[in-house]
């Protein structure tokens, strides 16, 4: 299939291209006419193909690759795509809660599906794949069935991009919400109500993995979101759990599920800013035998790295100086501009300024249906240290 529209990449600029999808305006020597969200055929200045993928003019990174090889983005690539990603996941991808399609690291990138149970949550991240829609529709119902599916697009992603966000189902609508096991845990995921689900499936094995560290333990849920960590953990025997989170809403989802697990009376949901309450929680010399530090991102762009960096360090300083000997920390930081050597070095100068002797336990990262690629280091975007006080 012949494709006329073709990007030309600057002499010396294929060879990154070849192995990572994105390709910046300052990468591109001239492109051909062609509308924005189009296919595009890429080539090095020689003229050889290098790739295929969808442009858009009007961000930064105007062009993101989708295959190396010469072959037409049509329904059938999509098909073939969207079943790779699903054996990838196995069992996973067939019943219960996983990522079922993680952008870049499945050759889709600007499409993120996650499964909930008997619901398909979709999301377009670039104007190509929000264009695409009907088309990757078609190969998850070949693929996995014909769920209901949620779109569930960004509002900042849409606005760069140029294209109105998806918001709804899309098709006939499934419930409202539904309830999933996470290795005998039940969590509540919410469609339709605030900015997401409730349920952040990148932290399914780091919430079973602080379960299993909190028997007979007080325990901090710092940034709870809607307290799965202090669920696993009060299920896991904790004696009691202390849940900090601003968002009204995530404390409503929290209580829910802390009322499902049948454990809210062991827990104090407290609505406040995390850094002012760690501090008064300092001052009021409280101690606890398992902490969960798991923010938002601190970083989401890279001129934010420094002040976010000063951000992990004041929370960790005030988490360790909380924490009784033989206790377990799991920080963690979801931003792929905070590179790990970064985040392990802002932990040890709090460790050191709080007099702290923490032995590294783990080094932690995302769930592995958010597989990352080797050669395109975004992927890998949760890093995270499981420490143990000595």
């Amino acid at each position: 299939m012949a494709h006329r529209a073709v990007l030309r990449l600057k002499r010396g600029r294929d060879e990154r291209a070849r192995t990572h999808p994105w390709i910046f305006k300052g990468d591109v020597g001239d492109v051909t006419d062609v509308a924005p969200g189009s296919t595009v055929t890429v080539v090095d200045s020689g003229g050889r193909f290098v790739g295929r993928g969808f442009y858009n003019p009007r961000p930064a990174l105007c062009c993101r690759l989708l295959t190396w090889t010469d072959e037409p983005l049509d329904a059938a690539f999509f098909r073939r795509r969207i079943a790779g990603a699903a054996a990838l996941r196995g069992r996973a991808a067939s019943s219960g809660a996983c990522r079922l399609v993680w952008s870049e690291a499945d050759g889709l990138p600007g499409l993120v599906v996650d499964r909930y149970g008997p619901v398909l949550v979709v999301q377009c991240l670039t104007l190509g794949m929000a264009r695409a829609r009907t088309t990757v529709l078609d190969a998850l119902a070949a693929t996995v069935g014909a769920l209901p599916v949620f779109a569930l697009d960004e509002d900042a992603p849409a606005r760069m991009e140029g294209f109105e966000p998806a918001r709804g189902w899309a098709g006939a609508p499934g419930p409202p919400a539904v309830e999933v096991d996470e290795d005998g845990v039940r969590l509540g995921v919410t469609f339709g109500a605030g900015h997401k689900t409730g349920l952040y499936l990148d932290q399914g094995e780091n919430r079973v993995r602080a379960g299993r560290r909190a028997d007979g333990r007080d325990v901090l849920d710092a940034f709870a979101y809607t307290a799965g960590f202090a669920c696993h953990a009060l299920a896991g025997g904790a004696r009691r759990a202390v849940c900090i989170e601003s968002s009204p809403e995530a404390l409503a989802g929290a209580r829910e599920n802390l009322a499902r697990n049948g454990v809210a009376e062991r827990a104090e949901l407290v609505a406040a800013n995390v850094f002012d309450e760690l501090r008064r929680l300092e001052r009021g010399g409280a101690r606890f035998g398992l902490i969960v530090l798991d923010p938002p991102p601190f970083a989401r762009s890279r001129a934010a790295v420094e002040a976010a960096l000063r951000g992990y360090k004041e929370i960790n300083l005030r988490a360790m100086r909380l924490l009784e000997r033989g206790g377990s920390l799991l920080t963690f930081s979801c931003s792929h501009h905070i590179a790990e050597a970064d985040f392990e070095a802002v932990c040890a100068a709090a460790a050191a300024d709080a007099g702290a002797r923490l032995r590294v336990v783990e080094r932690l990262t995302q769930a592995p249906d958010h597989p990352v690629v080797l050669t395109i280091p975004e992927t890998r975007y949760l890093i995270g240290l499981l420490l143990e006080a000595t």
